[in-house]
């Protein structure tokens, strides 16, 4: 199961966390088709936010066409996104040991973010696949 992190800093919209936190979790390969996501309830325990905040971010991954609420059942994945797993890449294995190397160089995490989505855009240039 996800479980959702909300950074009140972040400048991001609560409810956009918990939808990219979720597509995360299924280009992971951590959420497959027919699991449940956490109950709304969960996720105001676990985070303290809003209720209607969490509901907000399920309908939108409805919309989207990657879960279906069942109604007195929770909220199932429907979809997934990412055609191969990630999670099992070797490029995880070389990702990981450049961010230890990263964070040995006294980088910190705002700074490996930044220098990783300026990587990105670099090289991803309007490949919008999100």
């Amino acid at each position: 199961m996800v479980e959702y992190r909300i950074d009140r800093r972040s400048g991001v919209a609560t409810y956009l966390q918990i939808v990219q936190q979720t597509k995360q979790a299924l280009r992971m390969g951590l959420l497959e088709p027919g699991d449940q996501l956490p109950t709304a309830r969960e996720v105001v325990e676990a985070t303290a936010i809003n209720p209607n905040t969490v509901l907000k971010a399920y309908r939108e991954l409805e919309r989207e066409g990657l879960v279906e609420a069942r109604r007195g059942l929770g909220t199932f994945v429907r979809a997934t996104l990412g055609a191969a797993s990630p999670a099992d890449s070797p490029l995880r294995a070389e990702l990981a040991e450049w961010a230890r190397r990263a964070r040995t160089a006294g980088l910190e995490r705002d700074d490996v973010a930044a220098l990783f989505t300026s990587v990105l855009e670099q090289h991803f240039k309007g490949d919008d696949h999100t």
